[in-house]
């Protein structure tokens, strides 16, 4: 078996739970996630199984869409529902909604964001929530990341509901905590789901519960060809099948620049980087 697998993730497990239910479930040891998903988060969580595993690099940074619900007056040092309370307020209940909205939609574009305390970032040669949970002093950089959308779909008293289209490495987390900060409020997520990674859909992945299911992991499984078919696609012929599999360059033949997936029919072959002279493979799987 190989491929991307997508798989719908319940709260509770982290990403490394699922995957290691995903290799007892599947009698597979060589698997790996492409983009961890909040132990208190659902959704969608994309496995790549046996030699599919070399693609996670090409799929780590698509775009992330995500559904999630804020609290307002209320912070959390993890800034989201499993943390401990460091301030809370009733001001929440004279804000307008309209002024809530604007709160969140106005982080829309390009922006720099603090990653959380409580997050995987490293600082000093370890993970900030390691040191966190020392009780240590923690000041991530901030990093560039872009919302290419957001939408705040209802505020109904302190519970604020909202959809987002976000670049990899965003924090939903921090996108509640500083709305809730230019409020004057403060404010952590009480939910979140995952429900695209690129063109991949939750609706289409299979429930972490049922991948004891051959037919269930079946149907959801992609193939190596088709988890990548978000990159330029370059079909070869039989020379320079070979060639390629040899780790020799192609000529490029028009193609432009960047990485490119080499198929031959419905196979991948290679993923190769292209300067638009030439195609060299990078990871060849033929």
């Amino acid at each position: 078996m190989t491929g991307a697998l997508p798989v719908d993730k319940p709260a509770g497990p982290t990403s490394h739970d699922a995957v290691a239910a995903a290799r007892r479930a599947l009698g597979i040891r060589r698997i790996g996630h492409t983009g961890t998903l909040d132990p208190f988060a659902t959704g969608l969580l994309i496995l790549c199984v046996g030699p599919a595993t070399r693609l996670a690099e090409y799929l780590t940074g698509l775009d992330k869409r995500y559904d999630a619900t804020a609290r307002l007056g209320i912070a959390t040092d993890t800034l989201d529902r499993t943390g401990a309370v460091v301030s809370e307020t009733e001001t929440w209940r004279g804000l307008e909604p309209g002024a809530v909205r604007a709160a969140f939609e106005d982080q829309q574009g390009p922006l720099r964001q603090v990653p959380p305390a409580y997050s995987a970032k490293k600082l000093r040669g370890r993970k900030a929530y390691e040191l966190a949970r020392e009780g240590k002093a923690v000041e991530p950089a901030p990093v560039d990341v872009v919302i290419h959308e957001l939408e705040v779909l209802d505020v109904t008293g302190p519970e604020v509901r909202f959809r987002m289209r976000c670049s990899s490495g965003t924090y939903v987390r921090a996108v509640a905590r500083d709305a809730g900060a230019a409020l004057g409020v403060g404010a952590h997520l009480t939910a979140l789901r995952r429900t695209h990674v690129g063109r991949f859909r939750v609706d289409d992945a299979v429930p972490l519960d049922r991948l004891d299911d051959p037919a269930a992991v079946e149907a959801a499984l992609l193939s190596p060809l088709d988890a990548v078919a978000h990159l330029p696609r370059v079909s070869l012929d039989p020379d320079r099948i070979h060639r390629v599999c040899h780790g020799q360059t192609i000529p490029a033949d028009g193609t432009g620049s960047g990485v490119v997936a080499l198929a031959a029919g419905d196979e991948l072959v290679a993923v190769a980087e292209s300067d638009g002279r030439t195609i060299r493979p990078r990871k060849v799987f033929a």
